[in-house]
């Protein structure tokens, strides 16, 4: 009998869990609603923020993912841009979720702002579309980077690649990207990301253990100084002595 109550309370607590999330996204889908995803944000919204970084901190949880972050002390203080390798796309996600008190806002294929739900919450938190096929509307988007960062609204990730990297190493630079820092007169972070590309080979049997590393941030003023090609030719050098585990 002791034996029967005990997976009674189980199973309650297992259906509460589950109802428990299903209220949680049916809201979330709700509040979805009211943001625009064809619309360019110039103000973000703090309540949007909230439910992208805990909602996918739960999900985190549920995945089983163990994140290990080194060289926040080498963040700055103020806004930034943040520079990383692209392997999976779990990446931003949790880049957000690792530095969710620096708001920041990536600048993200167009295709990310048609999923369902998230696609909406992330136009209310300031990510961009970037158009890489069009030169001439993706250096709006770079205005709009550099905008966003110089009134101190969000900082802005951007991945130099352009895309996913499905091999070793980096693909070569998209520099333009860099103007965004430039612009805005606010320091470069280099980053690396290790390990999200097998979460979704490892979930749900295994945990998955992801490492991000910040590498160093580049001053503002040594950012004005510097070329666009110089400063790719040096985070690139930055981040493969990383991949690489090179000291």
């Amino acid at each position: 009998m002791v034996f029967l109550n005990i997976l009674l309370w189980i199973l309650w607590i297992v259906l509460g869990i589950i109802g428990l999330l299903a209220f949680l996204f049916l809201f979330i889908g709700v509040c979805s609603l009211f943001a625009d995803r064809n619309k360019v944000y110039d103000k973000e919204s703090g309540f949007f923020r909230f439910l992208l970084t805990y909602s996918t901190a739960i999900a985190s949880v549920l995945i089983r993912i163990r994140l290990r972050v080194t060289g926040r002390e080498k963040l700055p203080e103020g806004r930034f841009l943040l520079v990383s390798n692209h392997r999976s796309k779990f990446d931003p996600i949790l880049t957000w979720l690792a530095f969710g008190k620096y708001h920041i806002a990536f600048i993200s294929k167009p295709e990310n702002f048609k999923v369902p739900i998230y696609g909406r919450i992330i136009r209310k938190c300031c990510f961009m579309a970037i158009d890489r096929e069009n030169p001439r509307e993706a250096l709006k988007t770079i205005n709009q980077a550099a905008k966003l960062m110089k009134n101190d609204e969000v900082s802005v990730g951007v991945y130099p690649e352009g895309t996913r990297n499905y091999g070793e190493g980096l693909l070569p630079f998209h520099n333009a990207v860099f103007k965004a820092a430039v612009k805005a007169e606010v320091p470069i972070v280099v980053m690396t990301i290790k390990g999200a590309d097998k979460i979704q080979n490892n979930y749900p049997l295994h945990s998955s253990k992801v490492e991000i590393d910040v590498l160093e941030t580049i001053e503002a003023e040594r950012v004005k100084k510097m070329k666009t090609s110089q400063i790719g030719e040096y985070v690139s050098k930055i981040m493969i002595k990383n991949l690489e585990g090179k000291k």
